[in-house]
């Protein structure tokens, strides 16, 4: 009986060391089939986008949210400040604009890039939120998580908010985007982000003002947009860059030339990008319309569909639609290097060998034993 049994496990053995897991996961990334790829996704019948060093970029119409390119889209990394859009997407319309508050000693002493929050004078919301999205300031990101109630809801709330949008990718841990384990987005998000921003009238005001005077205990201060490209690009309407030793460069933005915005998110740069995102941007209005897009930026999940109760899982386990399924060994095989390609199979060629011979051998062994 057992000698039967040594080519089934042979194989089996084989196909554990070639495949790794043994259960299929669904692969449809939101947005569409193309944007799982890993390599650059470009539409056919056009130039394609200029180079660029950044690890994962997306380029899309931000009237259609046709996506127009991207380079693994859906890859998760650390944000950086990028994930102030979350930020900002998600408190501006829950805090009134012109309420004043005082920021708390721990707001005023967070870490990194700062507005210079003081805990003895106060500051308007709007105040807060020009110092988030121009100088990127960690202090009025906390003010205005604690302006929210704390610090806790506010991480619940954006969260939230990712869900609501559809941004699988990110998980947000801190409302300034400082490196905090766990903490991911993706260039994908990222435009879906800026995208939905963009449908906000104080949002566009506040990524967009280049200069503003900024209250201190005695008197004001100007403070400038971190974003070089609204000086330095044509119809740059802005959004957010961010950056730290970890997470490296990271930029959203968005510009608008005759009557249509393009949006361009990467991660993961070296730094020094801000010629290679405008170039990708020139790239996104050339091609605008006249191109097949690779995928889609998905609108919002309808607030009556997230207040709608899930339906119970089917008796026996959940189910699964079938199509989102890719067979086993594809699966399995989508993983491989070229190296564990070749390891995988002379493990499977010599696991089926030694399973054959092995079944010959007893077969032999079995009309011997009948000839006695």
């Amino acid at each position: 009986m057992w000698t039967k049994l040594v080519p089934v496990t042979a194989l089996i053995a084989s196909v554990s060391l070639t495949g790794g897991t043994a259960h299929a996961e669904p692969t449809t990334p939101v947005g569409g089939e193309a944007l799982g790829s890993r390599g650059l996704v470009a539409p056919t019948g056009v130039k394609k986008p200029p180079k660029s060093k950044a690890t994962s970029y997306v380029i899309a119409d931000a009237d259609t949210g046709q996506v127009l390119a991207a380079k693994d889209a859906h890859g998760r990394f650390l944000p950086a400040s990028t994930l102030k859009t979350l930020t900002a997407v998600t408190l501006i319309p829950k805090l009134d604009r012109n309420r004043k508050v005082r920021p708390s000693q721990n707001a005023c002493n967070q870490e990194g890039t700062a507005v210079g929050l003081s805990p003895k004078a106060t500051y308007k919301i709007d105040d807060l939120f020009k110092a988030l999205m121009m100088s990127s300031g960690n202090d009025a990101a906390m003010a205005l998580a604690e302006a929210n109630g704390s610090l806790a809801k506010t991480m619940t709330d954006m969260n939230a908010e990712a869900k609501r949008l559809q941004a699988n990718d990110t998980v947000a841990k801190t409302p300034s985007g400082l490196d905090k384990p766990g903490q991911s987005s993706s260039a994908y998000d990222l435009a879906l982000i800026a995208r939905a921003g963009l449908a906000n009238p104080e949002f566009k005001r506040y990524i967009s003002t280049k200069v503003a005077n900024f209250p201190a205990p005695k008197g004001h201060y100007e403070i400038s947009n971190h974003n070089k490209l609204l000086w330095r690009y044509e119809g740059m309407v802005g959004v957010k860059n961010g950056w730290t030793s970890k997470a490296q460069a990271s930029f959203v933005g968005a510009a608008t030339r005759g009557g249509h915005t393009i949006v361009v998110s990467i991660m993961r740069h070296e730094g020094g990008f801000w010629d290679e995102v405008a170039s990708l941007m020139d790239w996104g209005f050339s091609v605008r319309g006249k191109a097949a897009p690779v995928g889609q930026l998905v609108d919002p999940i309808p607030a009556a569909a997230l207040a709608a109760p899930k339906p119970s899982a089917a008796p026996g386990g959940a189910s699964v639609t079938p199509a989102a399924q890719p067979p086993l060994l594809d699966s399995a095989a989508s993983k491989q290097t070229d190296s564990t390609k070749m390891v995988g199979s002379l493990v499977i060629g010599g696991g089926l060998l030694f399973g054959l011979v092995w079944l010959g051998f007893g077969i032999r062994r079995r009309r011997g034993r009948s000839d006695l």
